[in-house]
């Protein structure tokens, strides 16, 4: 796939995101999620750089993902997107010790293997 570079691009930066925002979220604890809380926490979110950077990378791949799909059909390019939850989740295993058990591995399999057949039908 000639643009499989930029996909991969956008999706590791949407990856990425995520990661810094639980990152950040992490440093700033559980909240209840009412308005009473809305600005102290928005105010502690814009002040913590794992978040602000998440939110960067968030943009970016958005301007990214506009040329993917100037580039490509979205039935091709969109299912790509669900190469970033496998990225995700092993992220989240090695950086949080967020579970990952032997159904949660069969099913990034599973991904994968989707991902593939999509791939070879561009």
């Amino acid at each position: 796939m000639q643009y499989l570079g930029l996909i991969m691009f956008g999706v590791m930066l949407n990856a990425a995101a995520q990661l810094l925002l639980k990152s950040g979220m992490l440093r700033i604890g559980h909240f209840e999620f009412n308005w009473g809380s809305l600005v102290p926490i928005g105010l502690q979110a814009a002040m913590t750089p794992a978040i602000l950077l998440g939110l960067a990378c968030y943009g970016i791949s958005v301007v990214i993902w506009m040329a993917v799909l100037s580039r490509v059909a979205v039935s091709v390019a969109y299912p790509m997107v669900s190469i970033g939850y496998i990225i995700a989740a092993v992220a989240g295993w090695y950086f949080f010790n967020e579970p990952l058990s032997a159904l949660r591995i069969t099913g990034i399999f599973v991904i994968i293997l989707g991902v593939y057949m999509v791939s070879k039908t561009a």
